[in-house]
């Protein structure tokens, strides 16, 4: 099968043998794979993220010197089964799969381990019980959406958001586009992105965005439509005063009751819920200092540098850091879904397609935000420019 393999930040088109599931796993084709943009991160940096994950207890991510096919979001068809599965789709079944392999004990992530090739290829291996029949005729484009449709999808329900709050999106790449999307999809009804790029915030309007701020011009803790009864420490003060004078009123009423209560259903003052992904140093420590008391700071944007945050202004503030990566199989599940039945539209997400032969022109492209959100993969497409 003809694959894109990458060795030391060099892509190549190469003739690999086709290959062969083991117990547990399918053949796919592949019929369409998003490039993400940890994709773009690993191909220059795989060794740092290598390291990190080794510390974290991962020691079988990719390798600069390895030849690896990369490619972790993508739809494809059933071909073959291997041992020791249950044959649950017919070849020709659309599916999507969690980009993870075993072999033996052994978890690989697939597209970021040489021994789990990935959808930058005409084939890839997927785990059958990690892998789902695409529902209700979904394109392949918007299947092959699932993955990074998931991770914010994960990211908006570890947010804890009520629909009442407001939410703000600073940096619309495709991650923040993807937030911005499921922030919507999920009932929130004030939603703030912030980007420097023209392109970027007509985007993240397309996706829903209430508001859409250029920050070089305009602040968008300001910008809001519904204007939170809390912009700094005087206020979170007053409404302890205010509080207490009312519940003093109230005869025979033991008011610390009523603090205990708010503290067991999180009913207490809440600022907004802000999400991160923009993943560059001093971001997070920018946030601390702008963001209003009581916020909830989601962090998405992958930071691959050292970063130095300010700790006694996150805590004047008591400001909340949390956080995400990744998914579980309900929520990959429950994202094909509401993508399959129209709860939420990937299709702004998508900017560009090219073959094989274009994947390095693809990476070239993604360079620019002015040009390009997600470009997919056709593996039997020509195109060599997205």
């Amino acid at each position: 099968m003809r694959a894109v393999t990458v060795t030391k930040g060099e892509f190549r088109v190469s003739e690999l043998l086709t290959p062969t599931p083991g117990a547990g796993q399918v053949l796919v084709d592949v019929l369409r794979c998003g490039i993400c943009g940890s994709d773009l991160h690993a191909r220059l940096h795989c060794d740092e993220l290598a390291d990190m994950a080794v510390a974290t207890g991962y020691e079988h991510f990719m390798r600069s010197d390895q030849s690896v096919v990369m490619g972790h979001e993508f739809c494809g068809e059933v071909v073959d089964y291997g041992p020791k599965t249950r044959k649950r789709w017919k070849p020709g079944t659309r599916v999507v799969s969690l980009p993870i392999l075993r072999h033996g004990d052994q978890p690989h992530l697939t597209g970021l381990s040489a021994a789990a090739p990935g959808g930058y290829a005409e084939q890839v291996l997927v785990q059958e019980s990690m892998t789902f029949p695409v529902p209700n005729g979904l394109s392949a484009e918007h299947a092959a959406l699932t993955e990074p449709m998931a991770v914010a999808w994960h990211a908006v329900r570890r947010s804890r958001i009520e629909k009442g709050q407001t939410a703000y999106v600073i940096g619309c790449g495709p991650i923040g586009l993807a937030v911005i999307s499921m922030l919507k999809a999920s009932g929130v009804r004030t939603v703030v992105a912030s980007d420097f790029s023209p392109r970027r915030r007509e985007l993240a309007a397309r996706c829903g965005a209430d508001v859409v701020v250029d920050p070089g011009v305009d602040s968008p803790w300001t910008s809001a439509p519904r204007k939170s009864g809390i912009s700094g420490v005087t206020d979170v003060l007053n409404l302890g005063f205010d509080a207490m004078e009312k519940l003093r009123r109230l005869p025979n009423v033991p008011w610390w009751y009523v603090f205990r209560a708010a503290h067991t259903f999180n009913k207490g003052p809440a600022g907004p819920v802000i999400f991160e992904c923009v993943g560059v140093p001093g971001m997070i420590d920018q946030l601390l200092t702008a963001a209003p008391p009581l916020s909830r700071i989601i962090v998405v944007g992958v930071c691959m540098e050292s970063d130095a945050i300010h700790p006694a202004m996150a805590i004047n503030k008591e400001i909340e850091l949390r956080f995400v990566l990744g998914y579980d199989p309900g929520e990959f599940r429950d994202t094909l879904h509401m993508i399959a039945e129209g709860k939420v539209d990937p299709a702004p997400l998508i900017t560009g397609t090219v073959g094989l032969d274009g994947v390095d022109s693809a990476y070239s492209a993604l360079a620019s935000p002015e040009s390009h959100a997600k470009i997919l993969i056709d593996p039997r497409s020509t195109a060599i420019a997205p």
